[in-house]
């Protein structure tokens, strides 16, 4: 009982340790840094390294960006239950046939989902 305590302490003295190095790192890494060498476009909150151009805070980004994202996410959490799904399926001894039945639901909704929203037009880029 005290080993699997003294783990659960080490790790949380572990993240604490981490978690407080790296951000004590990402505050004196810049002062090392020589910062003439450094453009000032380098320094804008756009990592593409394009200059930003008009009233940056006031641009509205397109609805279907936020719907390809969604629709991203929506399409990782399916992946992401269906291989742990996968990986088990064989040990469902009595019960294979209806958790293929539930397995194809899951996947008939979410593929009816993608077919409407690809008639909607919500992944054309216009």
């Amino acid at each position: 009982m005290a080993e699997s305590r003294l783990t659960v302490v080490l790790l949380i003295v572990t993240a604490i340790g981490l978690a407080s190095g790296l951000m004590i790192l990402t505050h004196l890494l810049p002062k090392l840094v020589n910062r003439a060498k450094v453009k000032k476009i380098d320094d804008s909150p756009y990592e593409c390294g394009m200059a930003p151009y008009g009233r940056v805070e006031r641009h509205r980004f397109s609805i279907h960006f936020y719907l390809v994202a969604m629709l991203f996410i929506l399409f990782d959490i399916e992946a992401a239950f269906l291989f742990p799904w996968a990986v088990t399926f064989r040990d469902f001894a009595a019960d294979k046939m209806f958790v293929l039945g539930e397995m194809g639901v899951f996947l008939g909704i979410l593929v009816l989902g993608f077919v409407y929203v690809w008639k909607r037009g919500a992944l054309e880029w216009d």
